[in-house]
């Protein structure tokens, strides 16, 4: 392809044909389609209740919400993530309390994480960034110690594992995203990993304005509900993504182990951990330390675009975002998401990209940053 971008999803056409045929069925918003995909991903997570809605955000927000969650209340995560993750957490009306982020694995810290914890702590949101999962094992030992809810931010996790057993199969409450960006897609979507029936009907309620309905029509409205339920349309493309999302996964291992393979290490270049069994490296991510180049990452990322190359950037450590500077937190705080935030780039990393696409981002960074010493 003569332009990479850092992330392109893969759908079929029988995938297009299937979106046309509920299209064409008259019933396209919540429907048969969303139980279909509900007990397809049920079966894949050992029969643990799992129900769809149209963001992974909202997916937390009501995960927050099945804690009982709250004003005065503080949930422990980490800077570095899509701002989403600690916006759930306002929006309940309780406090985030940040955490800073591994230098190695750029997870929350595990060996920071009791120090944060208060008589106010009632939850812990960790993220797998990139794919690569939180140390479950420790994660849990410290949240049973406490008595914690774990509500995992597993958006970008999907297929991963920790110690061959799949993300969502063991855990507290686990949150899935379906963006488009994802491994897999329903272009916008996402689910919650449920523990519980009794849970699942309160979600139920939870995601479409709090509304119970009996055989006779009537209906009942006890817990103050929002929308956020998801579409057959979005749902039958969630139906034929879920097929393929172990080939895509496959795909993406092979391709990191090609970008290990081609990046010039000369650069001095901060690569992620090379974990090909666990990971389902949703993106490969290095970290470029540009105060040693005579080059920004705004002049890296429109040099690559001149080379035919994407670039992103995952994430900007959030806690120095203006809303967040305005609760009190401010610039040295955490500073190994501060480093990882201002030096890191993604490349692109997708299912239809070749090993000649990885060499392509290669020779291109390569080039970029050589000229720029």
């Amino acid at each position: 392809m003569d332009f990479l971008p850092f992330t392109r999803p893969s759908i079929d056409e029988e995938t297009i044909a299937a979106v046309g045929d509920v299209l064409r069925s008259g019933w396209i918003t919540s429907g048969p389609k969303v139980k279909e995909l509900e007990a397809t991903l049920s079966a894949r997570y050992g029969g643990r209740p799992v129900r769809v809605l149209n963001s992974a955000t909202a997916a937390l927000e009501i995960a927050l919400r099945l804690c009982k969650i709250g004003p005065g209340d503080e949930v422990i995560t980490t800077p570095m993530s899509w701002v989403a993750t600690a916006n759930v957490i306002l929006t309940v009306g309780a406090k985030p309390v940040f955490v800073d982020a591994d230098p190695v694995t750029r997870n929350i810290d595990l060996n920071k994480l009791e120090a944060a914890i208060t008589p106010k702590t009632k939850a812990i949101i960790p993220v797998d960034l990139a794919g690569l999962p939180v140390d479950r094992d420790r994660l849990y030992e410290i949240a049973r110690r406490h008595n914690l809810r774990v509500v995992e931010d597993a958006a970008q996790a999907m297929g991963s594992n920790w110690k061959g057993r799949e993300i969502g199969v063991d855990g507290d409450l686990i949150s899935f995203s379906f963006h488009a960006n994802k491994n897999i897609t329903t272009t916008e979507g996402g689910c919650l990993v449920m523990n519980t029936e009794e849970e699942a009907r309160l979600f139920e309620k939870l995601r479409l304005q709090g509304v119970t309905r009996f055989a006779d029509g009537g209906m009942d409205v006890d817990v103050l509900g929002g929308k956020s339920n998801l579409t057959d349309v979005a749902a039958v493309i969630g139906i034929h993504q879920l097929r393929k999302l172990d080939g895509f996964n496959q795909q993406r291992r092979e391709l990191a182990r090609e970008y290990f393979r081609c990046f010039d290490r000369s650069l001095g270049c901060d690569l992620p951990v090379e974990d090909y069994e666990q990971s389902n490296w949703h993106m490969f991510q290095p970290l470029i330390p540009f105060e040693k180049f005579k080059i920004s990452r705004a002049q890296f990322i429109e040099q690559m675009k001149a080379q035919g190359v994407g670039v992103g950037v995952h994430y900007p450590a959030m806690h120095l975002f203006t809303l967040f500077r305005e609760l009190g937190f401010k610039e040295g705080d955490f500073p190994v998401a501060e480093r990882i935030g201002r030096d890191t780039v993604t490349l692109p990393l997708f299912a239809a990209m070749t090993a000649a696409d990885v060499r392509k981002v290669c020779d291109a960074v390569t080039n970029v940053l050589r000229a720029a010493q």
